[in-house]
């Protein structure tokens, strides 16, 4: 057995590169991509993230050269774990309620990430290739002698709290809280935990794959930069003993058993790949004279739908920042909204909500639910004095969708029973008689 990676992972900067890496010198072909004899043995196998004909600016591909063939794999049984990471949908009727949950508590006895996962809520379902779904992870067991793979959707990884080892068959990633890692629908992977613990959310899209927004009038620059998104270099484990796969697929987890470790690829080129992004990283736009702008200014990568305009999925975050915006409520405002409003919060407070949003916790607007700022965020809002002032010690997320999210039955069974009572107080405008 032999295991050739370096102490600290390796990393390529930027986001959507064709990129090319070798963890062995010569194992990558040059000037082709499936030559009748393949450098030492190794066999070639094309990663496809997108149709064959796709457009030349759409496609994702990778063509990896490995050990041995995905396709030498016994038949799939049914897994009988992770009881509740959950398909999402059903036919039941579904109360348009403002919905918000606790932190996730950390499992009582050895958990990996598989079992330690959550599904939350979810839309769509995945074989019309539309969609999102938001699930919580808590695990205290790194993934020994398994292995996981999700033909529904790309994973985003957002940690909330210790850090993720992610060993993929593209590459190793390490992930703290404060960064997030995006694994491509396909791509076999575990989970290692450095800290012994962690905890935090995973968006899975079922959709288009999530790429970075136009910046419009914005210009060339800001929001995420495509330089600041880390591709890991090839790595791969040789490792000849029984590894368990479980493979998410329609909804349902599938379970089979091979007798090595499939992280066996020693070379890939592509720009289908995992990667790695810091958050503090993210150049917020924000206003200079007056008003709230609209949150997408804080739009961070989008999946976007059939409708020009209409995300399938919009991942923003809210970052440290200043506010000097004059004669303004500088929080967000009162809406009611047609997209589905998901919500986690990574770090600090969130500057709409005083009180019971936690970091780890979830809130959830489905389309034109009313919501907004609670009771002592409105009223310290109000009384402020409008000086520049800095948010900061705080990082929140939005995964906002078009299609409405439908919570579980663990979510519903778990969820906040006073959520509503954070708009029961406001004051009745005094009108002029």
């Amino acid at each position: 057995m032999t295991d050739h990676h370096p102490r600290t992972p390796a990393y390529i900067p930027g986001f959507g590169n064709h990129v090319s890496t070798e963890a062995v010198p010569g194992a990558l072909p040059i000037g082709r991509n499936s030559p009748q004899r393949p450098a030492f043995g190794l066999y070639t196998e094309q990663l496809s993230g997108t149709a064959f004909t796709a457009p030349r600016h759409e496609n994702r591909r990778s063509w990896l050269y490995r050990m041995r063939p995905t396709a030498e794999h016994p038949a799939y049984q049914r897994y009988d774990g992770a009881k509740l990471l959950a398909p999402g949908t059903d036919d039941t009727p579904l109360a348009p309620n403002r919905l918000r949950w606790d932190p996730l508590a950390m499992p009582a006895t050895p958990t990996d990430l598989i079992d330690g996962m959550v599904t939350m809520m979810a839309n769509r379902d995945p074989a019309e290739l539309e969609g999102v779904a938001l699930h919580v992870y808590a695990a205290n067991r790194d993934m020994d002698a398994r292995v996981f793979m999700d033909a529904d959707g790309e994973l985003l990884f957002i940690p909330q709290a210790g850090r993720l080892e992610l060993l993929t068959e593209l590459g190793r990633i390490e992930v703290a809280p404060g960064q997030i890692a995006l694994i491509p629908r396909g791509v076999r992977f575990k989970a290692m935990l450095p800290d012994g613990t962690a905890s935090g959310y995973v968006a899975e899209n079922h959709g288009v794959l999530f790429r970075l927004p136009d910046l419009g009038p914005i210009g060339a620059n800001g929001l995420a930069n495509p330089r600041d998104f880390e591709t890991p270099v090839a790595w791969y484990e040789d490792k000849d003993e029984e590894t368990q796969v479980v493979q998410k697929f329609l909804g349902s987890l599938w379970t089979t058993t091979l007798d090595h470790s499939p992280l066996d690829v020693v070379a890939w080129h592509g720009n289908l790949a995992p990667w790695r992004y810091d958050l503090s990283r993210f150049n917020t736009i924000n206003t200079v004279s007056f008003d709230h702008p609209d949150p997408s200014i804080f739009t961070l990568l989008t999946s976007p739908s059939d409708v020009p305009g209409r995300a399938n999925a919009d991942f923003v975050i809210f970052p440290p920042r200043w506010m000097v915006a004059e004669d303004t409520f500088r929080p967000p405002w009162f809406h009611r909204n047609v997209m589905s409003e998901a919500m986690g919060l990574i770090t600090g407070a969130y500057d709409a909500k005083a009180e019971g949003f936690r970091p780890g916790g979830i809130s959830l607007h489905n389309l034109m639910a009313g919501h907004g700022p609670d009771v002592a965020s409105w009223q310290g809002a109000s009384n402020a004095e409008l000086k520049p002032h800095k948010i900061d010690g705080t990082m929140a997320f939005m995964l906002e969708s078009c299609w409405p999210y439908r919570p579980t039955l663990y979510a519903l069974e778990h969820s906040q029973l006073d959520y509503d009572a954070v708009w029961a107080d406001f004051p009745k405008a005094a009108l002029p008689r």
